[in-house]
C-alpha cells in the first residue's frame, strides 16, 4: 500500500473570461502545468461567485453566463508546485492563488 506523503495543493481562482493571448487562461495554465511535469490538474467551473471587484458571476443572469468563476486545482511535491507558481505569476493579471499543505497517497 502507498504511503501518505506531504504535498502541496495549488488552487488558482480565475474568471472564465480571462485570456492569455487568444486562449482561455485556464486552458493555458493547465497546458503549462503539464509541460512542467506536474502530476495532474483539473478545471472546475463554478455556478456562482464573486471576486475582489465584488461583481456577481452566475448562471442565473444570461449576460454573465460566459464569465463564470473557474478553479484550477493541482497537487504535487512542494518543489514542483513552488517552481510552477514562480513561472506563472507574471501571466496572471487578476485572480487568486492559494497553496496549502496536504497529505496525499499516490496509487
Amino acid at each position: 500500500m502507498a504511503q501518505l506523503t506531504e504535498m502541496l495543493a495549488l488552487r488558482i481562482y480565475l474568471s472564465e473570461r480571462e485570456r492569455h493571448e487568444h486562449q482561455p487562461l485556464y486552458e493555458h495554465l493547465v497546458l503549462r502545468a503539464r509541460e512542467a511535469g506536474l502530476a495532474g490538474a483539473i478545471v472546475l467551473r463554478g455556478h456562482m461567485g464573486f471576486g475582489h471587484n465584488r461583481q456577481l458571476m452566475t448562471t442565473k443572469i444570461l449576460q454573465l453566463s460566459e464569465d463564470l468563476p473557474v478553479l484550477i486545482e493541482m497537487v504535487d511535491e512542494a518543489a514542483k508546485v513552488e517552481a510552477f507558481v514562480d513561472t506563472i505569476e507574471g501571466e496572471l493579471r487578476g485572480g487568486l492563488i492559494t497553496v496549502e499543505k496536504v497529505m496525499a497517497r499516490r496509487f
